[in-house]
C-alpha cells in the first residue's frame, strides 16, 4: 500500500465517493452549460436591442445584458459547488 492510498475510499465510503462524485460532476457540468447558454443569450438579446434602438433602447439592452451576466455567474457558483460537494469539499 502506498502513502497515499488510504482507508477512507474503500468499501460503503469509496463506492458513496464514487456515486456522488459523478451525480455532481454531471449535475454541476450541466448547471454550468445552460448558465452559459442562457447568458450568451442574454448578452447576444442585450446587444440586439441597444444596436437596433441606439441611445434610446440602451439601458434596456444593458440591463438584459447584465441580467444574463448574472444568470450565468450564478450558476457557474452553484454549480461548483455541486461539483465540490459531490467531491466531499
Amino acid at each position: 500500500m502506498s502513502p497515499l492510498d488510504t482507508n477512507d475510499d474503500k468499501g460503503a465510503t469509496g463506492a458513496a465517493k464514487f456515486v456522488t462524485s459523478t451525480i455532481g460532476n454531471t449535475v454541476g457540468g450541466l448547471g454550468k452549460t445552460v448558465g452559459g447558454v442562457v447568458g450568451a443569450g442574454g448578452r447576444g438579446l442585450g446587444q440586439t436591442i441597444t444596436s437596433a434602438t441606439g441611445n434610446a433602447g440602451k439601458p434596456v439592452g444593458e440591463a438584459i445584458e447584465s441580467l444574463g451576466n448574472g444568470v450565468e455567474n450564478g450558476a457557474k457558483n452553484v454549480s461548483q459547488g455541486v461539483e465540490d460537494a459531490g467531491k466531499w469539499k
